[in-house]
């Protein structure tokens, strides 16, 4: 299986900051390769990761005043739709825009749909209903027009959050974009009426509502904002709270900062909107409330809470290998119904021609994977390499061939080719004869058990 991974670029995955589709790309990624699956990312050039990386530009547009961000998207989007017959599943993180070249190309595209930024992006996901295969990230995300295969919750890395069952800094944290969707405005209330201090950390997403609602209350009434935070930063300020505030004002599709913050131990407190009910069990790791008031009475409540109890929630939950894992088997279900007669454990094949007394194939095969070894009684072969390097048999023979190399297959002759290299190869296979089917390929010896 060779899964190709189309991560958004407006960040490096996984993102040095803020970056949450990201993210999650980089822990599925990793967590895939493994497993010993092999998986080619698509992202930015200075991306991270342990599979193949493809790039067609450096850095992320976020990160690059100089780069139009709607001209890199079109150029990285492409990238891998041009190469799309190369991978048994293209699996899109990238939004709506890659939909509309899934019917440019066979191989099947699934799309982890991370959120509706607003209902008029709908009609491309209702044009592509069927077509495509959705993955859900809530059952509260779900759109009713369309059918999903899967909800997959998301994962997380758990050692990189440090479990804290008696945190001594006595803070109440936010931690996400300065935006009105993300209630800032509403974390300061809660903490002013309390008479908590207050940490704050992310993006600054809405200049005006950050000058307006934010900088007034900073540096005194116990409030402070350190901006956007990296990993280490991040586990810091998670653990070290006695809660993590999250009065959001809009449906949100999951929240990350929420599994990470109880895997800290640090109960939630949030608004009951969205994906919140799937994530947060009142009185177990925190509280689901309607109001500022409802959010002051569940601080005084904080005590309640058994931080442990928080943490072993994420580890039944929200595992990073469950959520590979869940991965996995929809990849598994998603070949199985687009089972295609082209499709080998090796690679594939396309046929250019097929007439009575010839065949014409291109056949890629996958790095150090090989065909069976065969013959046939009704047909000569004649191969001649495109790119990459083979090792062809050719009875008791190993020859060693490059691109622009050819050989023939005499009727009668076992052979059979194999890719030592860690590249795809291709080369064309010219048959001659009177018979090409199937039940004329005499299997010797192969590694998928077909002989």
């Amino acid at each position: 299986m060779h899964i190709a991974m189309l991560s958004p670029i407006a960040w490096r995955t996984p993102p040095r900051h803020y970056g949450p589709w990201e993210r999650v790309v980089s822990l599925l990624t990793e967590g895939l390769v493994a497993k010993g699956i092999e998986v080619t990312l698509f992202a930015t050039g200075d991306s991270m990761t342990k599979g193949h990386l493809h790039s067609v530009c450096k850095q992320g547009y976020e990160e690059n005043e100089n780069s139009d961000p709607k001209v890199m998207e079109s150029l990285h989007i492409s990238e891998l739709f041009d190469r799309a017959s190369d991978f048994d599943i293209i699996h899109n993180h990238f939004d709506f825009l890659p939909l509309t070249y899934s019917g440019l190309v066979d191989t099947p595209l699934v799309t982890t749909i991370h959120g509706f930024s607003s209902p008029r992006i709908l009609p491309v996901y209702e044009k592509y209903n069927g077509r495509a295969f959705y993955i859900a990230i809530s059952e509260a995300d779900k759109a009713d027009n369309l059918d999903y295969i899967r909800t997959i919750h998301h994962g997380i890395d758990l050692d990189a959050f440090t479990f804290n069952p008696d945190p001594q800094g006595d803070y109440l944290l936010f931690f996400g974009r300065i935006h009105p969707d993300k209630g800032a405005k509403e974390a300061i209330e809660i903490a002013l009426r309390t008479g908590s201090r207050l940490m704050m950390a992310g993006i600054i997403q809405d200049e005006v509502y950050y000058e307006r609602e934010v900088k007034p209350h900073l540096d005194h009434n116990g409030i402070t904002f350190v901006g956007s935070v990296g990993p280490e930063k991040r586990d810091a300020l998670l653990k070290g709270a006695s809660a993590l505030l999250h009065p959001i004002n809009f449906n949100e599709p999951f929240g990350l900062s929420v599994i990470e913050a109880m895997a800290c131990g640090t109960p939630v407190i949030a608004f009951n909107r969205g994906s919140m009910p799937e994530l947060i069990r009142n009185g177990l790791n925190g509280y689901l409330v309607s109001t500022v008031e409802e959010a002051v009475d569940a601080v005084e409540k904080l005590g309640e809470i058994n931080r442990a109890d928080c943490r072993k929630f994420i580890e039944a939950n929200f595992s990073v290998d469950r959520m590979v894992n869940d991965y996995i088997k929809v990849y598994e279900e998603i070949i199985e119904k687009t089972k295609r007669e082209d499709r080998r454990p090796w690679g594939y094949y396309e046929v250019f021609a097929d007439d009575p007394n010839h065949k014409v194939k291109r056949i890629i095969v996958y790095p150090g994977k090989r065909l069976s070894l065969q013959r046939h009684k009704r047909r000569s072969e004649h191969w001649h390499i495109i790119y990459g390097e083979g090792v062809a048999t050719l009875d008791d023979r190993e020859i060693i061939l490059k691109a622009g190399d050819s050989i023939d297959i005499p009727i009668g002759s076992a052979h059979r080719m194999a890719n030592r290299g860690t590249e795809n190869m291709a080369f064309v296979e010219v048959q001659r004869g009177d018979y090409f089917g199937e039940d004329d390929i005499e299997r010797l010896e192969d590694d998928f058990g077909r002989s």
